[in-house]
């Protein structure tokens, strides 16, 4: 038997003896609850809010971008995360001297006895803005990584309630100058590095040591780009080769499990070259570059992609729905 089958069935034995030490009805039922949390409605509302003119495109600096940071504190705060500051904003500078927000926050492995590991989950909400009088909504580019984000945010604190504990820390930031050379993450990195980014709880430094994933999504919305022309119901997941061994095959053995069935690719359409490209696009560069494990979802670069046409209507909200929760199963696959 060839070693890669072999580490497809221990990893699927791994995963359904979790299930069995709980129960499959128990299994279900929590599945059931955090997936109650988001529906195509839903989505289809949230990325609307956020590439409707009121948000104006989401320019770093502008009023609009508050706007659709207001909206994320809200969503943040509706999951019960432990903010970082009193507002869940990390305020910086970029390096033409606008004024960035990121925001974060955290849900805690255990409130009574503290976790020192995190994973962090990112997505950025900034965007083009509206330049010589047209709107760049910014749809897939990134209000659906956004409305993912704060999905998943809402789940697992769903999850939280009802006392689910978890073997780490998982904070959620949504970023900042995404399109200013990725300045809100470069930033977020200083603060881990300088060890000022504190534990809400224990007020101890999370510093690069305790760090044990990122996740980043960006782009996740939409179909048009697929990996096989009969499969509008794909994702790409990019970064599998900095897991452990033992977690690299967990995106399909979830696929599978809970009968998501999307068509995956682990790299960026096959190409290794453009998949090392890719890789380093979005703001889990700053993680690759300091050798934090970091995994990228997405489903690509569309002809929308920083258009003025990639609108709520252009992306597939049925897709985007099986996208968050195979991303949910996983991270909670590999906590």
């Amino acid at each position: 038997m060839k070693n890669s089958v072999k580490t497809t069935l221990l990893a699927i034995f791994m995963l359904l003896s979790c299930i069995s030490m709980t129960g499959r009805g128990g299994w279900k039922r929590e599945e059931t609850i955090a997936k109650s949390t988001t529906g195509r409605e839903k989505l289809l509302r949230e990325v609307s809010f956020l590439s409707d003119s009121l948000c104006g495109g989401r320019a770093t600096g502008t009023g609009e971008n508050m706007a659709a940071a207001f909206w994320i504190h809200n969503q943040f705060a509706g999951a019960d995360l432990l903010p970082f500051g009193p507002d869940y904003g990390i305020h910086f500078k970029t390096p033409t001297g606008v004024c960035g927000h990121n925001l974060a926050g955290m849900i805690p492995a255990s409130y009574t006895m503290p976790a020192d590991g995190y994973v962090i989950v990112g997505a950025h909400y900034d965007h083009l803005g509206t330049l010589d009088g047209n709107l760049y909504p910014g749809a897939d580019a990134n209000a659906s990584g956004t409305v993912a984000l704060t999905s998943l945010a809402q789940m697992f604190g769903q999850m939280k309630k009802m006392g689910k504990v978890y073997p780490c820390n998982i904070i959620f930031v949504a970023f900042d100058a995404k399109e200013m050379n990725m300045a809100g993450s470069e930033y977020l990195w200083k603060l881990i590095d300088y060890g000022m980014l504190k534990d809400p709880i224990t007020g101890q430094s999370i510093t690069k040591e305790k760090i044990r994933l990122m996740v980043n999504i960006d782009q996740i919305g939409s179909s048009m780009s697929p990996i096989r022309s009969n499969r509008p119901d794909y994702m790409l997941m990019l970064g599998t080769e900095s897991l452990p061994k033992d977690k690299r095959l967990n995106l399909e053995v979830c696929n599978m499990l809970h009968d998501i069935n999307l068509d995956l690719c682990l790299s960026y359409y096959g190409s290794k070259a453009f998949t090392e490209v890719f890789y380093k696009l979005s703001d889990q560069r700053v993680f690759v570059e300091n050798k934090v494990p970091a995994v990228f979802f997405t489903s690509g670069i569309t002809m929308n992609t920083n258009k003025t046409r990639d609108k709520a209507e252009s992306l597939n909200y049925e897709v985007l729905r099986k996208r968050i929760y195979l991303i949910y199963h996983w991270i909670e696959s590999v906590l």
